[in-house]
């Protein structure tokens, strides 16, 4: 059975003027001329992507989407309808996002992150836009502290939303980003907490010591490449480690305590410095 909006492996049963047949009747999907890699023959097998054509009638082709169905993807609006929004998802046909998947009204010329789904009773492959609607509330397979993908879909005043593993969608606080992150940027993080309603809470830093030691690396490498001294220490503002480290003042003051531990800087009243 065909696997519409999905990669499958197909065998060439036929060949014609326009193309090849693949796959068994009643099954059987064209792959157009165009596509049809050097030296094909009947009975050889071929990677292809399958999706609709124009006319609902499943097709081949062997160009790459930039997602397939159940994935998540940051894509360009080329153009706009009463009823939706067409994106670019690297195929002739562009993927169409309807009116009522737009969390709010899509623009052209600007880029989205979109899931690509599957109605499951015309075979047609769709975009929504209704990030958080459409993905899975119950992350059973994720723990705390665990290290994720995330794509950033949304940044809110709270925090900065993501899609967690191409599958969840969990929230970064405002308050514990010290870095600039952008919607469509992908990254990796952790698993902070997993609330009993199934909601994400997410941190760019590994929990817990590893945090710690990564934080250790990076002040000694900003130390480095300020030729081993910076003015900062335990009665340095917040905003000031925050501008310099890009870490809150807790996360400075634990990071320095365990490199001062280790013999990795010396601390005095102005700040500190490598040995």
């Amino acid at each position: 059975m065909l696997k519409i909006g999905s990669y499958n492996d197909l065998i060439v049963e036929r060949m014609v003027d326009f193309g090849l047949y693949l796959n068994k009747k009643p099954d059987e999907v064209l792959l157009p001329l165009k596509y049809v890699p050097e030296n094909t023959h009947p009975g050889d097998m071929l990677r292809v992507f399958v999706y609709t054509d124009s006319e609902d009638r499943p097709v081949a082709t062997t160009l790459e989407p930039k997602a397939v169905v159940g994935e998540f993807a940051y894509l360009l609006v080329k153009d706009v309808a009463a009823f939706g929004a067409f994106m670019d998802w690297g195929l002739e046909k562009d993927l169409l996002v309807p009116l009522n998947q737009q969390q709010d009204r899509l623009r052209v010329g600007k880029h989205y992150v979109v899931k690509v789904c599957l109605d499951e009773e015309t075979g047609r492959v769709y975009g929504a836009n209704r990030i958080t609607h459409n993905c899975d509330k119950n992350p059973k397979d994720l723990s705390e502290g665990q290290k994720v993908d995330l794509l950033i879909y949304g940044i809110t005043k709270i925090g900065i939303m993501a899609v967690v593993n191409n599958r969840y969608s969990g929230l970064l606080y405002r308050s514990e980003v010290y870095t600039s992150v952008s919607i469509g940027e992908k990254t990796t993080g952790y698993i902070s907490r997993i609330r009993e309603d199934g909601k994400i809470d997410l941190t760019l830093k590994s929990p817990g010591f590893r945090s710690i030691t990564g934080s250790g690396a990076g002040i000694l490498e900003i130390l480095k490449k300020k030729g081993g001294f910076i003015p900062c220490h335990d009665k340095s503002s917040p905003d000031e480690i925050r501008r310099v480290f890009s870490m809150s003042k807790k996360e400075f003051k634990k990071a320095v305590g365990g490199l001062y531990k280790s013999g990795s800087i010396h601390i005095t009243d102005e700040g500190i410095r490598i040995p």
